[in-house]
């Protein structure tokens, strides 16, 4: 049952971004999962026609992981492939990111946001290089998903404001510094609120807290990750 629910999870996010975004995205492994997976929400459907409705718009990485076949179909529906197969030395949520960002060069960075389904749950070391595509663009909102959580960076140049959904988010969060020492964060609107708190690893770190409200703010010396828990 637990790999069914994943499934349903990874399908039910895929299905929304789908529906929603301006761009469409695929690593060339999240294509196979796309192919494989999308159908599976909907059983009455034609597994042809989901695949039709739930395409991406760009497949781009260094074309190890897709499936010959999920290739072939997606290209035949229009799908542009970007093969980057001589780039071994970034990941490919790094390629995927660096392709939206360079898409509208005169985009206002502040206005863009980047939503990531399948992010977390794998390997650890895939999981960590996706965190780091964070760092890597903190100028720009990204929030990797998975089907238990979020995760976005706050960093340390604002104040911070976070509105929460409480139909959808919480109420299970944590602020997580990575790389480096906190030496001073303050919150409001946790249940364990930090005042002018040093976090670091070896030491305190905060985890499994709660939301009290409707509205979280945070303010730290350092880049911090915010997580929260997702209800799906």
């Amino acid at each position: 049952m637990r790999e069914r629910d994943n499934v349903c999870s990874f399908g039910f996010l895929a299905a929304c971004l789908c529906r929603t975004a301006q761009v469409r995205v695929c690593a060339d492994g999240g294509a196979n999962r796309l192919f494989d997976e999308m159908p599976l929400l909907f059983p009455r459907d034609d597994a042809i026609d989901v695949r039709h409705r739930y395409k991406p718009d760009i497949i781009k990485g260094d074309m190890d992981s897709i499936r010959t076949e999920v290739l072939d179909f997606y290209t035949n529906l229009g799908t542009k492939v970007v093969d980057e197969s001589h780039d071994q030395d970034t990941t490919d949520l790094r390629k995927c990111v660096a392709y939206v960002r360079d898409l509208a060069p005169n985009l206002d960075k502040s206005n863009l946001c980047i939503l990531v389904a399948g992010a977390l749950g794998g390997r650890f070391d895939h999981e960590a290089g996706n965190i780091n595509v964070l760092y890597r663009f903190s100028t720009i909102r990204i929030i990797l998903l998975s089907d238990d959580c979020l995760i976005y960076l706050l960093p340390r140049t604002h104040h911070h404001e976070i509105h929460i959904q409480s139909s959808v988010e919480g109420p299970h969060c944590g602020l997580i510094p990575i790389g480096m020492t906190s030496v001073s964060t303050t919150t409001t609107g946790l249940q364990w609120d930090l005042t002018n708190t040093e976090m670091r690893f070896g030491d305190m770190v905060s985890t499994s807290n709660l939301v009290q409200g409707e509205k979280i703010t945070v303010q730290s010396s350092s880049d911090l990750l915010w997580t929260i828990s997702i209800k799906m």
